[in-house]
């Protein structure tokens, strides 16, 4: 591998072959018009060289070198020492290029050259840096090493100038020098000559020479395994063969040789030899990739070693022979050198020839001979031509003429249409001949529309896209020929609507309603084009009030004096004339405030906040809703507070900081980009409440082997929104009921016996339900045994007496735990249930007589049994005769094959035995018959009825019923009520009171009337009405006057005014609050100003009597 020698950089610098490559070098021409000027500098100073191009004729930006000599670029050269800058100043269109050295030394100094290029433009100049050493540094000895590193090593000083890598180019003497030993030239030089020395002999890595110099010179240690070691440096010419001896002081030791640290094996390259205690290693055919460090291991011992190869310089075998030849023909230099594979340079006219990708120029080798070939010569190739090598020059003249020319093909003349491609086409001999084009006498030049080609006998003008400038006389003129030819361009321009003006997206122009809009539209087209503006099927005409169209030379204009929403839509523009028609079309959009949204809804209420709701507007007014104001009121009020001052994203808001049981109404503005809306309608009013506080006191009252009873008290606060009622729950928080205001007792059913319950209740109103009071402890559902007790009433403990066909319905209560077991005897037989109807619950007994007859008279006996628990009771029931009389009967027992339908019952006095019906058509097989005289004797008979009629013969009763007279009845003597109607009266009046600001404050009196009286409370005689501030309560008589937070200004005369139908009352106190507000503390609470003008007035005397009083 060759090597790589560092030039500037901080990296790896070039490959020598990269260095050799140069870009062609187009006709000269002026760029510069400022070139960089010569200077001088200090050793460690810094200088900076600028050059300046104007770029007001060029389409992209130039592309600039900087050479150090000839041929050293610099551009892959940068480093902590060499800085590029670029820069272009857009007012004065002017390019700058700088190079910037830093901490020159000693080496930088020379000839630089700046060369600028653009497309077929090229310019250079070239300037010289001197740098002079410092008078006090000129004592200390100069590290020569330091400039000679490798700048692949990545030391501290890579980066710094070295041109060491360069000396191979340099062309060597041309006589002779015999064979000299370097080192010993080195070691007996002066270091400032080694440079010098390196550059005589041709070595081309001076730092490594130095290193294994300056080792050779310290004092060696004897070593051990080696009697004698490698030299320190070893040299053989390119191509030749180096032997490497060492000899060891123990040959039994095994030795391995390195190359640059990788181990070396025996190949024909390599050979390994012995002989007796040395050991040799020879490289065969050595090459520049076999200039590296080598070095030898026995055991723990290393000795080192660096080969550099050498190169022969190569010799010139054959010269190069003069050329005469025309244009468009193929010319060939040949040259053959002594080496084959050797590296030349070719040059025209002392200047390197570009043998690029798209060169003109090709060069070609093949073993020891080269080539430098052009395929279509041209006039320009004429020169001197020369072959460079490393070992002397040979050169050449070329001679090149031009042929007659011949017009194959003459210019014709075109007719376009605007836009369209324009190509203009003609054909000469000799080809390759090049020429320019002209218009109208000026010089064409080729740009990104318009392209110029020439293909051998073929020149070509072509336009991507013509325009009205095209039009005209064109002319072609060979260059080096009188003759030209010629042509004429027409160019024909249809009408054409140009909206880039508007410079708008998509073509739609936005303003805002009740603006004037002046849209001017430019136009071209030749003739004039006739102009037609429409929205929709109507014709926008010029003659418009409001909307006018108007047209112009080159433009047309639609204005619109005052924008509203209905102009918002498309627009057509037509536009036509003899060559054709255009059509375009504009969208324009009026944008506005949005409309109002709907109306907000208030789907949750608490004590101090709501939440609101609201659809978005049906119209945005074009744009883009950006948010929301939100705005409150109270309803009795007309002030309306705005409650964001940041807009609101979301259709959804919580006003917070309300007072409870105040009705309130919200409302909406939405908000675009150009504006804010009108005010939605107000929401339906609502009232914020709080939930209540939980119930307290909670008791088990009574349990059961499937039911358990609790107890609790109210919450203690409840809040504006009162209380509705109340949820209980049981573990595992299972809603099992409610109850309503009036109860604060419930009773659980359906639980299983024997299981542990934890129970929970919850106070509901509108606000919803409050936090839950739960059971300490869990209740177990098993009945405490309690022995039954039967509490009979005082009127059965006598007989009871009741009269035939009365009703008998009597409720004996008793207690007992579990549900006790009740069973019921008649003269100490069971009753029968056809005859008496009983009825048990869980604590009485019901025995129900529908119509009593006297056989149902006798001595009831109640047995109520828990378990092993019994209690008794005894009830003497007689029916008696009275006004009425109760029969039965037995239905017929044959029926004359048809139902019964009824039965016909009727009377019959002893005295007169005369019948008379008393019911007809009767259902039953009972009845009792009334409004029977007192004192007489009666018979009764019964009649059955079919779908045929009566029965022939009727069933009468076999015993008379006598209708007993009653005894007397006792009066009851008349009683006059007596009149508790009174009016009002106080009976504890209002007491003056004192109250300190920020706390609340209560006012209590008592008043007595009948009927109720209406209480009414007034400060300074004006009636307190739906203040928030004030709560009023009357409770038994009391009446309460709550004062919420009270300032100085709550302060006055409070009276209490109590009104009903027999008159009124009043009671008056004085209410003076301490600890009031500042001047400007009243202000920030919006009070008016003469009520705070009052207030401190007030105060001040009040503080002046104070202190006459102390």
């Amino acid at each position: 591998m060759g090597r790589k020698d560092s030039v500037w950089s901080l990296g790896e610098g070039q490959l020598p072959e990269d260095i050799d490559k140069q870009i062609e070098t187009p006709p000269l021409s002026t760029l510069l018009i400022e070139k960089p000027l010569g200077g001088s500098i200090t050793v460690g100073g810094d200088i900076t060289f600028i050059a300046k191009v104007e770029a007001k004729d060029l389409l992209r930006k130039p592309s600039i070198k900087w050479f150090k000599g000839k041929w050293m670029d610099l551009a892959s050269k940068t480093g902590k020492h060499l800085q590029l800058k670029e820069s272009f100043d857009r007012f004065t269109k002017i390019h700058t290029f700088e190079m910037h050295i830093i901490k020159a030394k000693e080496n930088y100094a020379g000839n630089y050259r700046c060369e600028v290029t653009y497309k077929d433009k090229f310019d250079s100049c070239s300037f010289d840096l001197e740098v002079k050493d410092v008078p006090e540094q000129t004592s200390q000895a100069i590290d020569i090493r330091s400039a000679f590193k490798r700048s692949s090593e990545g030391q501290e000083d890579a980066g710094e100038l070295d041109f060491s890598g360069l000396l191979k180019h340099r062309e060597p003497k041309q006589e002779e020098t015999p064979e000299v030993d370097v080192w010993e030239i080195l070691k007996n030089a002066r270091p400032d000559e080694y440079e010098k020395i390196a550059f005589t002999y041709g070595i081309t890595d001076l730092r490594g020479l130095l290193k294994r110099l300056k080792k050779t010179k310290k004092e060696e240690k004897k070593s051990e395994a080696f009697a004698k070691k490698l030299e320190t440096a070893y040299q053989v010419d390119k191509g030749g063969k180096i032997r490497f001896i060492v000899d060891m002081a123990d040959p039994t030791v095994e030795l391995k040789w390195y190359k640059n640290g990788q181990e070396i094996r025996p190949t024909p390259k390599y050979i390994f030899e012995h002989k007796g205690t040395q050991r040799i290693m020879v490289i065969n055919n050595c090459q520049i990739n076999d200039d590296a460090a080598y070095s030898v291991v026995a055991g723990d011992e290393k000795s080192t070693t660096e080969l550099f190869v050498k190169e022969l310089p190569i010799n010139i075998v054959k010269e190069l022979e003069p050329v005469k030849t025309t244009v468009n023909e193929r010319i060939e230099l040949e040259c053959e050198v002594s080496e084959e594979g050797a590296k030349v340079k070719w040059l025209k006219n002392g200047v390197e020839v570009p043998t690029g990708v798209r060169s003109r120029y090709r060069v070609k080798s093949e073993g020891t001979k080269h080539w430098l070939i052009i395929d279509d010569a041209i006039k320009e190739d004429t020169g001197t031509y020369s072959l460079m090598a490393t070992g002397g020059t040979t050169e050449a003249h070329v001679q090149v003429d031009l042929k007659p020319l011949k017009i194959i093909q003459d210019l014709e003349n075109v007719t376009v249409m605007l836009g369209q491609p324009l190509k203009l086409h003609c054909e000469i001999y000799p080809g390759n001949v090049p020429g320019r084009w002209y218009l109208n006498g000026k010089l064409i030049q080729a740009s990104d529309r318009i392209n110029i080609l020439h293909r051998a006998k073929n020149h070509r003008l072509e336009a991507e896209s013509s325009t009205i400038h095209d039009a005209g006389d064109y002319t072609f003129v060979p260059e080096g020929y009188s003759q030209s030819l010629c042509a004429k361009v027409h160019v024909i321009d249809p009408p054409r609507v140009h909206l880039d003006a508007l410079n708008c997206p998509d073509n739609t122009v936005t303003i805002v309603a009740g603006n004037k809009l002046r849209l001017e539209i430019p136009i071209s087209g030749e003739p004039a084009p006739r102009v037609v503006w429409m929205k929709g099927e109507r014709v926008i005409l010029d003659t418009g009030s409001r909307v006018r169209a108007e047209t112009f030379a080159d433009h047309t204009c639609l204005t619109i004096d005052v924008t509203e929403r209905e102009d918002t839509g498309n627009y057509k523009i037509v536009l036509q004339n003899e060559a054709g028609e255009d059509t375009a079309s504009i969208k324009i959009k009026v944008v506005d405030i949005p409309d109002p949204p709907q109306a907000p809804l208030v789907p949750a209420v608490g004590g101090d906040w709501c939440t609101m709701t609201w659809d978005p507007p049906h119209y945005d007014g074009g744009s883009p809703i950006l948010g929301y104001f939100i705005e409150r009121k109270k309803k009795q009020s007309s002030r309306w507070m705005r409650l964001n001052f940041d807009l609101c994203k979301e259709t959804t808001f919580e006003p917070k900081k309300m007072i409870e049981g105040v009705p309130y109404e919200v409302r909406v503005f939405a908000v675009n980009a150009i504006g804010v809306s009108k005010p939605c309608e107000p929401s339906k009013p609502f009232i914020p409440l709080a939930v209540t506080s939980e119930p307290t006191n909670l008791i088990v009252d009574d349990v059961t082997d499937t039911t358990v009873t609790m107890k609790w008290r109210p919450p203690d606060t409840i809040g504006a929104a009162g209380l509705d009622g109340y949820q209980v729950d049981i573990c595992i928080w299972v809603s099992i009921g409610g109850c309503d205001l009036e109860k604060t007792k419930y009773t659980i059913t359906g639980l299983p016996p024997e299981t542990k319950i934890l129970v929970r209740v919850k106070a509901i109103n509108k606000a919803g339900p409050s936090p839950p009071r739960t059971t300490q402890h869990s209740i177990l559902v098993k009945e405490v045994i309690e022995p039954p007790k039967i509490r009979i009433p005082r009127h059965l403990k006598q007989t009871y007496i009741r009269k035939v066909g009365e009703v008998v319905n009597l409720v004996v209560p008793f207690m007992g735990k579990p549900r006790p077991k009740v069973s019921w005897l008649k003269n100490g037989e069971p009753i029968e249930a056809s005859q008496v109807s009983i009825r048990n619950t869980d604590c009485d007994s019901i025995i129900f007589i529908r119509r009593a007859e006297r056989k149902h008279s006798g001595k009831y006996e109640m047995a109520v049994q828990v378990e092993k628990h019994v209690d008794t009771a005894l009830l003497d029931i007689q029916i008696i005769w009275g006004e009425n009389v109760a029969l039965d009967w037995s239905p017929p027992k044959d029926n004359g094959n048809a139902p019964i339908s009824g039965y016909t019952i009727q009377k019959a006095d002893k005295k007169t035995m005369e019948w008379y019906t008393c019911v007809e058509h009767y259902h039953r097989t009972c009845v009792t018959v009334t409004e029977l005289v007192v004192g007489n004797e009666y018979f009764f008979r019964v009649f059955a009825e079919n779908m045929c009629g009566l029965s022939e013969s009727a069933t009468v009763t076999k015993d008379s019923a006598l209708i007993v007279k009653q005894g007397l009845q006792l009066k009851n003597p008349e009683y006059i009520d007596y009149d508790f109607t009174e009016p009002p009266k106080f009976t504890q009046p209002l007491v003056d009171t004192f109250a300190i600001a920020g706390y609340n404050a209560t006012l209590n009196c008592s008043v007595r009337a009948n009927p109720r009286p209406k209480v009414i409370w007034m400060k300074n005689k004006i009636m307190i009405i739906d203040d928030p501030r004030y709560r009023m309560f009357s409770n038994q008589g009391v009446c309460t006057l709550e004062i919420r937070k009270p300032s100085p200004f709550d302060g006055g005369v409070y009276t209490c005014k109590a009104i009903n139908d027999l008159g009124e009352a009043q009671v008056e106190c004085k209410l003076e609050v301490k600890g009031g507000f500042t001047f400007c503390e009243l202000m920030k609470r919006g009070v008016p100003l003469h009520l705070i003008d009052k207030y401190m007035n007030e105060t001040k005397s009040l503080d002046s009597e104070k202190k006459g009083s102390d």
